[in-house]
């Protein structure tokens, strides 16, 4: 396999962090004008929500059917078929009828964005090896950390001079946009002769290998606590807090920004700590800032502050170790790396969807819920990663 430099260098880099932003970005760019949505096609509010649910089922089916596709096929295939039907199903969204032809073309939407998530990581996996896949890792959750602050600025921005129709024909034209960019510069980075078994058998292989198996159930449970986050953060800093809606956007972009410099701080680490240590270190880091949070809960009852600053190191923490564990996962998956990726991307949606809806079960009354939660799965995942330490190579990588 031969690979330009020229084709391994930042605008590799760029084009996959953009295909890997395109869920976030496609989750909420929409939401500020989900009324106006219900309101103009003649459907309920919560009908109206339920575009968000068939979305994240595409995202999860198709990161379990395209990343093991793609070690068969090849990479370039998937990613050009996934984001050209992107933009095909973003163009239907914007022209849809009914709340059922949106719901319908909403689930295409997310199954055919899913390629660029679950390939960007192969393609990395193919072309780079050790310290150095872990800092292109690093860069790509850096970039892509800054698509849950852009979308909903970009969405309102849209939304404040036009119509909920105008973000799905953005989102189509950045569809066109992600093939144009795929053409140029991602190259086909699958090696020639790796044809691979059959979709369903790569992932059921790989699922019993016991150190994919580990790195894919920590990444998940790690996942599933800022899922959990996500889901119950505005409600405790706004109903618990009384934090004006303002400041709990304030709170939100400090965070994510928190994240963005986990990701960075890996990135440069990485190479002189090493990937094992950084994973091991980030996870711990942050059950500890989650076991502080939940300590001060039951005792004090927190602050407001104390919540900002628990939470805050929590996700900085999951900054560093998501890079981390993703690079690990892979090397340990290098023979398919397509189904790798599709492990660690379906089955963190898969439980992140799961976890997060308990928050709103056991209550928003308190900040309790939302930190038992969250660092219940942070246990689990320090715990699997503890496990792993036997797996990990001896050269810090």
């Amino acid at each position: 396999m031969a690979v330009t430099a020229a084709r391994t260098g930042p605008a590799l880099i760029l084009v996959l962090a953009t295909l890997t932003g395109i869920a976030p970005l496609a989750t909420d760019m929409y939401v500020p004008g989900l009324p106006d949505l219900a309101r103009s096609l003649g459907t309920r509010p919560s009908a109206a929500q339920l575009s968000l649910t068939t979305f994240l089922v595409g995202v999860v089916a198709g990161q379990l059917v395209l990343g093991p596709v793609s070690d068969t096929t090849g990479r370039r295939p998937v990613l050009l078929a996934g984001t050209a039907l992107f933009a095909v199903s973003s163009l239907v969204c914007a022209l849809a009828p009914s709340i059922v032809v949106l719901d319908v073309a909403r689930l295409c939407q997310g199954f055919t964005g899913a390629a660029g998530i679950v390939v960007a990581r192969a393609v990395i996996t193919d072309l780079f090896r050790d310290a150095e896949a872990a800092r292109k890792f690093s860069t790509l959750a850096a970039i892509t950390s800054a698509a849950p602050i852009l979308a909903p600025t970009v969405g309102g921005a849209i939304l404040s001079v036009t119509s909920w129709r105008i973000v799905f024909a953005a989102l189509a034209v950045l569809g066109l946009a992600q093939v144009a960019g795929v053409l140029v510069w991602v190259p086909e980075s699958r090696p020639s002769g790796n044809r691979g078994s059959s979709p369903l058998a790569g992932l059921a292989r790989l699922a019993r290998r016991p150190a994919v198996a580990g790195y894919v159930i920590s990444l998940c449970f790690g996942g599933a606590a800022v899922f959990a986050y996500i889901a119950g953060s505005t409600f405790v800093f706004s109903d618990v807090y009384g934090a004006a809606p303002g400041l709990v956007s304030v709170i939100y972009g400090v965070n994510a920004l928190g994240s963005l410099a986990g990701s960075v701080l890996c990135g440069r680490l990485v190479a002189r700590v090493g990937t094992g240590r950084l994973l091991v270190a980030g996870i711990t880091t942050a059950l500890a800032a989650g076991a502080v949070l939940t300590a001060a809960l039951l005792t004090s009852g927190g602050s407001l502050a104390l919540t900002w600053a628990c939470l805050f190191a929590v996700i900085t923490a999951f900054g560093v170790f998501f890079p981390a564990v993703t690079a690990a996962a892979q090397a340990a998956g290098r023979d398919a790396p397509g189904a790798t990726s599709a492990l660690l991307g379906g089955g963190q949606f898969l439980l992140g969807g799961a976890v997060s809806p308990l928050v709103g079960v056991f209550g928003t009354g308190s900040a309790l819920p939302l930190a038992l939660i969250v660092t219940g799965c942070l246990a689990v995942a320090t715990a699997v990663v503890t496990a792993m330490r036997k797996c990990l190579r001896p050269d810090r990588t």
